[in-house]
């Protein structure tokens, strides 16, 4: 076998073939591209369904579907953008694939765990998939399974919440292996110091991970238990709180935003320094904001929870708390726009994305301080305000940094290049789309619309109806994105090692990268991000 033989082409375990050799496979690069094909999938579904709410939403009165259908189709839109999709799309391809080979490893530290992990989230998406044939009728709880609702309906919300628990273990699996990863593979040259900031954004993210979630498996696993035994834990009638619900719920859902958020930051900060040709601004601030946000992240909690009734002081604390986690957020921002201040820039679809998605971002974080305030959180709780604002930070944050990971790495996964033009008219229609489908929403949750509602008053009319235009212009530019990306597989241009002038180790082996991640010793840099041997190159190339 070559020592430079594509992972692509090697069956690993050795003795198995075709699919068993996918399926059974401890490869960290396969198991990243089999996430990669079933995380696609999962979006694609989750987009038809939300574009299904969206269509029956651009008018008042009944459209397409009745109540029960709305009430269904947006709890699954819910469970799959956010278990299936936001959550584990970022760690789950980019960080399967690339950790291990940016640290130097030649795998994870635990091979079959990840693709324990790998068959988990699939078997979660199955359970969701199950719930809407089976039981007494569709899961119709929202995303959130509040109680006492998803104690006592009789819709089939044990299977969902089974789905979402399962996803969960997956979830606490994969960051557990990215930390022992980190700590034990890394390259024995490469100091903490020396480590990409995306590395740094998974091993943050991971903590989170591995901290967080068992909060909300536990409270999963009590919902069944509630609905099996009806024991009281949560139902007000048999004297139980559904406020300690919440509490439970959101103390892993809101550091499950920075699950969501901060791998596509670490992506973003990996964008900027290459396509700037500039040392990253700030490299050591950059790390500290990602912990920074893994620990502030995760005491915010009781701010979705304003409006259940809590003490001055309480209100107070996370008022504050909810702030200060602006502070590191705001110093990533700040750095990644010094390091583009007098950098040698080249436009490219992923700095594209990357540009987009500090716009985007921001926004949602300014409306998301509207929603810190305990003031305006009275006013604008539970309405349309809350999804344009959720959307702006999960999808304008989260999504559009998952593009821009997507097309910086994908000629490094696959060894072609995409076609440009139709890269950048994708970013663009994606854009304008995105900012007509939730600028409305905000105008009209702060006019008093209501979420989660099947019909509205005809004042609101008029603004559902544009954020229906918006949104599918939104998934013609998605849909042309994804052409353009699985189009590359039939034009074949083939991508060189470094396309982009990269200096992470990521672009120092083959493309595709081989079985074995590295054929020779790595060469760790003394910071990742010295790009003097790139300028240099370019400089004697125009020459």
């Amino acid at each position: 076998m070559s020592a430079t033989q594509s992972f692509y082409e090697t069956p690993a375990p050795a003795h198995l073939k075709g699919i068993w050799a996918w399926l059974l496979t401890h490869d960290h690069k396969r198991l990243g591209l089999m996430y990669f094909w079933a995380i696609v999938v999962w979006l694609m579904l989750a987009m038809i369904f939300g574009m299904l709410l969206r269509t029956e939403l651009m008018s008042a009165g009944r459209t397409i579907m009745g109540p029960e259908m709305y009430n269904s189709l947006f709890t699954l839109h819910g469970v799959i953008m956010i278990f299936l999709f936001v959550i584990p799309a970022i760690p789950a391809i980019f960080g399967n694939f690339f950790l291990p080979i940016q640290i130097g490893a030649d795998d994870v530290f635990f091979p079959r765990l990840n693709l324990l992990s790998w068959y988990l989230f699939m078997i979660g998406g199955l359970f969701a998939i199950v719930a809407l044939f089976t039981g007494e009728g569709f899961p119709d709880t929202g995303w959130t399974f509040y109680v006492p609702f998803s104690v006592s309906a009789s819709s089939n919300v044990s299977l969902t919440v089974t789905a979402a628990f399962i996803l969960g273990m997956s979830s606490m699996l994969t960051g557990l292996n990215f930390i022992t990863t980190v700590h034990r593979m890394r390259d024995k040259t490469m100091g903490w110091l020396q480590i990409p900031l995306f590395t740094w954004s998974l091993y943050a993210t991971a903590w989170v991970q591995l901290l967080a979630t068992p909060i909300i498996s536990i409270t999963l696993f009590l919902v069944v238990i509630e609905r099996v035994f009806s024991i009281g834990l949560f139902d007000p009638l048999k004297g139980g709180d559904p406020v300690l619900y919440q509490h439970l719920f959101w103390m892993y859902s809101h550091p499950a935003v920075y699950i969501m958020v901060l791998p596509g930051m670490g992506i973003i900060s990996e964008v900027i320094a290459v396509f700037s040709r500039k040392a990253i601004f700030g490299y050591k601030g950059l790390v500290a904001s990602s912990l920074a946000i893994a620990v502030t992240g995760s005491l915010v909690w009781a701010h979705h929870m304003y409006t259940s009734g809590m003490s001055d002081v309480a209100v107070f604390v996370f008022s504050l708390l909810t702030y200060l986690v602006a502070i590191p957020t705001a110093i990533k921002v700040f750095s990644w726009l010094a390091t583009m201040y007098k950098g040698s820039i080249e436009m490219s679809p992923p700095l594209l994305y990357a540009l987009l998605f500090i716009y985007l971002f921001s926004v949602g974080g300014l409306t998301g301080l509207v929603l810190g305030a305990v003031g305006p959180d009275i006013h604008t709780h539970d309405t349309h305000f809350v999804v344009g604002h959720f959307h702006f930070t999960m999808f304008g944050g989260t999504g559009f940094a998952f593009f821009a990971g997507l097309h910086y790495w994908w000629p490094k996964m696959f060894g072609i290049m995409y076609n440009m033009k139709r890269a950048y008219i994708a970013a663009i229609l994606t854009t304008v789309g995105f900012i007509f489908h939730y600028i409305p929403m905000l105008i009209l949750g702060l006019q008093g619309m209501p979420r989660r509602y099947y019909d509205y008053l005809p004042q609101f009319e008029t603004g559902n109806f544009l954020a229906g235009f918006g949104g599918f212009l939104m998934i013609v530019g998605l849909a042309l994105m994804f052409y353009n990306l699985f189009m590359s597989f039939k034009e074949k241009v083939a991508a060189t090692d470094d396309p982009w002038g990269g200096t992470t180790l990521e672009w120092t082996i083959p493309t595709p990268p081989p079985l074995h991640n590295f054929v020779r010793e790595p060469e760790v840099k003394s910071f990742p991000y010295d790009f003097t041997e790139v300028i240099a190159q370019s400089q004697k190339e125009k020459k």
